[in-house]
């Protein structure tokens, strides 16, 4: 789950004066920040958790190898999410993205690599990127600053962590159990995700100043 900083501040760079520094509209820094705090990025991120899971769920038959590319792609996917996000956090806070975003796409390339592995394999996987990434998150969430709806994304951060100890803690005693195990948790943090994403875009506006003569609860 990515942890955008603050809802309230602002997206230009600018010089000692104040004033907006030329070019820097179009450094490339500046404008992956500013796609990393928007809400839709956000939602984006939601999406590519929840539809895997729903596609497992609705699709227990599906082999082996479909699942580990669809699990592949998810991991792949979260980590470019965040990645981007990692550019919306000052210097010092980007360090747990950072590692967030290369532990996904190191899993989701594992995974895709060798796409016949067992499915006790891939919950393994799966389980250790969802526990690594919830801890991580409740960390950064814990020392942000200034960061809307922190309940909210602590709460995913420790449904994260529930769900990878859940995953790494039952045996494979069955493959389907065990598919819809992961697709039922894929379901429930992309639903999280989207909650926060929506709880952003609330935090986001209220942070916009009224137009002139338009009263604030328009805006």
């Amino acid at each position: 789950m990515t942890v955008p900083r603050d809802a309230a501040e602002p997206t230009g760079h600018r010089g000692e004066s104040g004033r907006t520094v030329p070019g820097a509209m179009d450094d490339p820094a500046h404008i992956l920040a500013r796609l990393g705090r928007s809400w839709t990025w956000l939602m984006g991120s939601a999406v590519a958790t929840l539809v895997p899971g729903l596609l497992v769920l609705v699709w227990p038959e599906a082999t082996l190898h479909v699942l580990a590319v669809l699990l592949g792609l998810y991991l792949l996917l979260t980590g470019v999410f965040r990645f981007v996000a990692v550019f919306a956090r000052e210097g010092h806070e980007r360090l747990p993205g950072l590692l967030l975003a290369v532990l996904y796409v190191l899993a989701g390339v594992l995974c895709l690599r060798n796409p016949l592995q067992t499915v006790a394999a891939l919950s393994l996987i799966v389980g250790m990127v969802w526990l690594v990434s919830g801890l991580l998150t409740l960390y950064a969430a814990l020392v942000t600053e200034n960061l809307p709806h922190r309940g909210l994304v602590m709460g995913t951060a420790v449904l994260a962590v529930v769900a990878g100890i859940v995953v790494l803690a039952l045996p494979a005693e069955s493959a389907r159990a065990l598919t819809r195990l992961l697709g039922l948790w894929l379901v429930l943090l992309g639903l999280a995700e989207a909650v926060v994403a929506l709880g952003w875009r609330s935090a986001l506006r209220g942070a916009r100043p009224p137009k002139t003569g338009t009263p604030a609860a328009m805006t």
